[in-house]
């Protein structure tokens, strides 16, 4: 088996954007920013479990999946480093990501704990993210107006969420993680990934002066909540999850695959099978 390709993305994050860089919509700019907050501890996370799930492999098995395993490690790697630098421009406008903070805080709960745990909880926190990419990708509006050099980082970062989808719950089953735990991972990583993408949204609001503004929460339900909003949209490919013979290969990835191809000016493969 091939592993997967890394891609370093060739945009510059080190000059500042608009504070309302998604098309000057407050709550657009508010949703994205908080989602980036999450990233970087998130990452390393997953970085930390695939390693720790590789490890705990029997040899043949270990060998197997390897490559796959090293190739979401450098996906993930370079995820890290580019919602860093954009957290980083957050930073300057004065935002503060306290969702971090209470990630770190939970995630040191699973210290000590069998691998699959870790495993479980990163599988499904990737099918999240993978139903998510596919909602955006299919649903462009969500980056209308965007700066175009923020908007190359959301796409790219979407296609890479669909590519890799896979990873974690194959070696979750690698490892003969029984479906109790994997279905209750979910349940777990949904309810806190909700409440915290919410709490920070607010507190971005908030630090924006947008909180309490109609056009804001009217934004809102049209990305979340209206006839092809992201909530409505998500609600069926992420209960497909608990079926007992779910595979996140089952979801399609072809508008992913069609964008890696059509936008090869936008990064440079840097690592893994090209």
């Amino acid at each position: 088996m091939t592993g997967l390709v890394v891609r370093r993305l060739l945009i510059d994050l080190e000059a500042p954007f608009a504070r309302q860089w998604n098309g000057g919509d407050a709550f657009r700019t508010a949703w994205f920013n908080a989602l980036s907050m999450s990233f970087p501890v998130g990452e390393q996370f997953f970085i930390d479990s695939v390693k720790l799930g590789l490890k705990a492999l029997p040899e043949h098995k270990r060998e197997s999946m390897a490559a796959q395993v090293q190739g979401f490690i450098g996906q993930e790697a370079t995820h890290r480093r580019i919602h860093a630098l954009f957290n980083a421009q957050l930073a300057q406008q004065g935002h503060v990501n306290a969702w971090a903070e209470r990630a770190e805080r939970r995630l040191k709960r699973l210290e000590g704990l069998d691998p699959r745990h870790w495993v479980a909880a990163t599988a499904a926190t990737e099918h999240i993210t993978a139903i998510f990419a596919e909602w955006m990708l299919d649903h462009p509006d969500c980056l209308r107006g965007a700066e175009p050099r923020l908007a190359t980082l959301w796409t790219w970062h979407a296609c890479e969420e669909a590519e890799h989808r896979s990873i974690a719950f194959d070696l979750y089953r690698a490892l003969g993680g029984n479906e109790v735990w994997r279905a209750r991972f979910m349940r777990i990583v949904t309810f806190n990934f909700l409440a915290d993408v919410f709490r920070q949204t607010i507190r971005n609001l908030w630090h924006d002066g947008e909180l309490f503004r109609l056009r804001t929460w009217r934004s809102a339900w049209r990305l979340l909540f209206a006839r092809g909003g992201l909530i409505r949209s998500i609600y069926r490919p992420w209960k497909r999850y608990f079926a007992a013979d779910f595979h996140p290969s089952q979801q399609d990835a072809s508008r992913a695959e069609r964008w890696l191809r059509e936008n090869g000016q936008a990064y440079t493969v840097v690592g893994g099978a090209a």
